[in-house]
């Protein structure tokens, strides 16, 4: 289920301010960016992270608790959104677009852009500048919606521009310079049931899919979400999927020489 977080109408945001703490679909892509960054970045050392779109604030949230040693700066292109995640963060909250990221070069170690680069009409300024504000070796992470015929009033209400397969995403990262770029669909088990809401259960009085459900199917939605990441834990990769998430890394200056070399 492709969450989008960028560009939306007020009442959205005000939505997802309400529900994006608790609903399955938020604690799961917050623990797909959590297992990467955790990864990518050493342990007790202090990191600049950046979410380029971080709407009302429920990444950072999520995970600074856990993680005292990176510092957390956000960008989004909605004032209500900076507003809201400034209250609720009290934290480095800045009115921009993901096309002009408001920061020096090399200013970061890793870039996190979740449910993003969908919304914007140029995805390849986007990646350029995350390329840019990541320090050489940095990780970009960015997850965005799957399937073009997965199109339905879910993305016509967030304003969706495209909806990727994973070579659309590769291929995006690679082209801005990231190296080691490995891509997973996600959200695979609960695929048929999202593939049913959004095709032959809506009604005319939908807008998107951000909401708590009630307590069992949470519950069922998190118990689905723990086995999927598990999987991932051991190395596999999902096939299918309604969202696909990325990761890659910013060449050290000494690669980039040897590429240049050859």
């Amino acid at each position: 289920m492709a969450i989008i977080v960028c560009r939306m109408n007020n009442a959205e945001y005000l939505k997802l301010a309400e529900v994006e703490d608790r609903m399955w679909y938020f604690r799961s892509l917050h623990g797909h960016v959590e297992r990467e960054l955790t990864h990518a970045l050493p342990a007790g050392r202090e990191a600049r992270v950046l979410d380029a779109g971080c709407g009302t604030g429920g990444l950072i949230l999520r995970l600074r608790e856990g993680h005292p040693t990176w510092t957390w700066s956000g960008i989004d292109f909605s004032a209500l959104a900076c507003e809201l995640a400034r209250q609720r963060t009290g934290g480095d909250i800045r009115e921009a677009s993901i096309t002009a990221l408001p920061f020096g070069d090399g200013e970061f170690e890793a870039v996190v852009s979740a449910d993003v680069v969908c919304q914007v009409e140029n995805p390849a300024a986007a990646a350029a500048e995350f390329f840019r504000v990541l320090r050489p070796g940095g990780l970009v992470v960015i997850n965005v919606p799957a399937y073009r015929w997965m199109w339905s009033y879910h993305d016509d209400t967030c304003q969706t521009k495209h909806r990727y397969t994973r070579h659309e995403v590769r291929a995006l990262l690679v082209t801005a310079g990231f190296r080691g770029v490995q891509a997973t669909h996600w959200n695979a088990l609960p695929f048929p049931l999202i593939y049913a809401r959004r095709k032959f259960f809506r009604s005319a009085g939908d807008t998107s899919d951000v909401r708590l459900y009630p307590a069992p199917v949470e519950l069922g939605f998190r118990a689905a979400m723990a086995m999927e990441h598990a999987w991932l834990r051991f190395g596999g990769r999902w096939a299918w999927g309604t969202s696909v998430f990325a990761v890659g890394r910013k060449p050290l200056a000494e690669d980039r020489v040897s590429e240049l070399a050859r």
